[in-house]
């Protein structure tokens, strides 16, 4: 008996029908031999059908994990999050998420999309896993973030509960105790950028337009407003850049200063931050 031959039109009426993915509805309809009801049932048996219903509710838990290659060239951060942090806290939800991240960080692949696509294990795509995982659990599963960085050492920081992880690039090598106190300190203080030459220009505008604003509503001279709030802009790069901050291992320095106390040449070129 020959196979029967399935449409792309089908398959999209499927997956607008569930809610599924369009490799999920192609093997559904093919395994039910072109029947919708059939192929609806064996979604749902999956747990993938089941996990459409779910789009409105929000995965506001999860677990973030970063990861570095072992010559510290490259790192990545992934986030699978789900709705519940009893979830979250399950050690093969964990262990699942840690496989996801290996995954990233041996394949590096460049957005999000093409990591869903990756192989997760036999035969199953990391898209296809997340789905699995919805019907398995009960709850919406999300990969809802996935960071990646290169550098000369790349350092990794995972925060304890799993909620918050970093990674942090420094132009050398042989600093990695400075790269994670670093790291942990952005996990803390979630600075914007690294120096002042890297924040956004709509960010400086917008912070330019509140000093001005706020100078007005104090009463100060409309000559004197472009300076106040260049000065608060000042003040604005000193607590929200790294390298401006006080470090907080030690208070009579900033970062800046304290990789300067290492190498006069030592310096963060770029960090990411996923938090939930």
């Amino acid at each position: 008996m020959s196979e029967i031959k399935i449409s792309t039109a089908d398959i999209q009426k499927l997956r607008e029908m569930t809610g599924a993915g369009m490799m999920d509805c192609k093997k559904a309809l093919t395994e039910a031999n072109g029947d919708f009801q059939e192929a609806i049932d064996l979604l749902r048996k999956k747990g993938i059908a089941k996990a459409a219903k779910r789009e409105d509710r929000e995965a506001k838990e999860g677990v973030v994990i970063a990861l570095a290659s072992p010559d510290q060239k490259r790192g990545v951060i992934i986030a699978l999050q789900c709705e519940t942090d009893f979830v979250a806290r399950n050690e093969g939800y964990i262990a699942t998420a840690r496989r996801m991240a290996e995954i990233a960080l041996e394949k590096f692949p460049s957005t999000l999309s093409e990591l869903l696509e990756q192989p997760y294990e036999n035969g199953v795509s990391i898209r296809e896993k997340v789905g699995e995982q919805n019907g398995v659990i009960g709850e919406k599963v999300e990969l809802g973030r996935y960071e990646r960085l290169e550098g000369a050492c790349v350092v990794t920081y995972n925060h304890s509960n799993n909620k918050r992880s970093v990674l942090l690039a420094l132009n050398k090598q042989g600093f990695d105790e400075a790269g994670r106190n670093l790291a942990m300190q952005v996990a803390a203080l979630s600075p914007v950028s690294v120096s002042k030459d890297d924040v956004a220009p709509e960010i400086i505008e917008k912070e330019l337009e509140i000093g001005r604003e706020q100078a007005r509503n104090e009463g100060k001279p409309e000559a004197m407003l472009d300076k106040i709030a260049q000065g608060r802009l000042n003040k604005f790069f000193q607590e929200n850049t790294l390298l401006g901050q006080t470090y907080v291992k030690d208070q009579s320095q900033t970062v800046e200063q304290y990789l300067k106390s290492l190498d006069k040449e030592l310096t963060v070129t770029s960090f990411k931050l996923v938090a939930l």
